[in-house]
């Protein structure tokens, strides 16, 4: 579906004589869908059932990687220039709303993700490793969450104020700590947190014991977690860097008067 809804935005420019960038197709086809595909349909997708590192790894490229890779692609921008007028009123009406706004930043995406990681460390972990239903929950929703996280960072649809992204990029930086707490309960914990029942009959000899198969768990969920919020890091910066240059440009247009008519209504508000 989302193969189809791309590529039929990307004829309908082509119908009205526009080209939407080829690399931009490929980051959403090959690299967003195709990362998909390989995470959901091969060894990760097989095996999360029977390995707790399988499990978590899956769920944590679901939520990262692959919603970064399709956001490679642009897809917000395309909607935007695919459906016209009226699409474009409903897609800056739908990244504006409050929803977005909520999630769709620096702040809650890694807090959101954290605590989803944190449900590892409960038996609800093994009832949703054992479930068809939360297999088939997860594999949609969890990529469709990610997007909902990581698009509106990435199309800077919601205007920031210089305060607030110095807020966000503070923040980011306590979330680098606390994205490494559930791999690090994980990884140091002798227990087995999940609870889940032993494996009845004959395992693969490359199968690991269950306390070694979740140090597994949170080493990869930790090193995924670590790695994902640095583009979150170096998105923050481009965005301050852009809003920095264009207050430059703004104030640098003002003329003299204009300037100190701003300044003496400044000095105002502070006295």
């Amino acid at each position: 579906m989302a193969a189809v809804l791309y590529v039929g935005g990307v004829l309908r420019l082509r119908r009205r004589g526009r080209r939407w960038p080829l690399r931009l197709t490929a980051s959403f086809l090959l690299l967003g869908l195709g990362s998909y595909a390989v995470i959901s349909f091969g060894f990760l997708g097989a095996e999360s059932t029977d390995l707790r590192w399988a499990f978590t790894t899956r769920i944590a490229l679901l939520l990262f990687v692959v919603p970064a890779f399709l956001a490679l692609g642009r897809p917000v921008a395309l909607a935007r220039v695919a459906l016209g007028p009226t699409g474009r009123r409903r897609t800056d009406r739908v990244m504006r709303s409050r929803p977005v706004r909520a999630f769709g930043n620096a702040i809650a995406a890694p807090a959101f993700a954290c605590a989803v990681f944190l449900v590892f460390l409960t038996p609800l972990a093994a009832v949703l490793r054992d479930s068809v239903w939360s297999e088939w929950t997860i594999s949609v929703l969890t990529p469709l969450v990610g997007l909902l996280l990581v698009l509106p960072i990435v199309a800077h649809s919601v205007v920031r104020t210089g305060f607030f992204i110095t807020v966000e990029f503070l923040l980011a930086f306590v979330e680098l700590v606390l994205d490494a707490i559930p791999g690090l309960l994980l990884r140091l914990n002798d227990g087995i947190l999940d609870h889940a029942p032993a494996i009845v009959g004959r395992m693969p000899f490359w199968f690991p014991t269950p306390l070694h198969d979740q140090h597994l768990s949170g080493d990869l969920l930790w090193f995924i977690a670590e790695v994902a919020d640095v583009p979150v890091l170096v998105l923050l910066f481009v965005r301050w860097m852009r809003l920095e240059r264009t207050e430059g440009k703004r104030y640098d247009d003002l003329s003299d008067e204009e300037l100190a008519e701003l300044t003496r209504q400044h000095l105002r508000q502070r006295s």
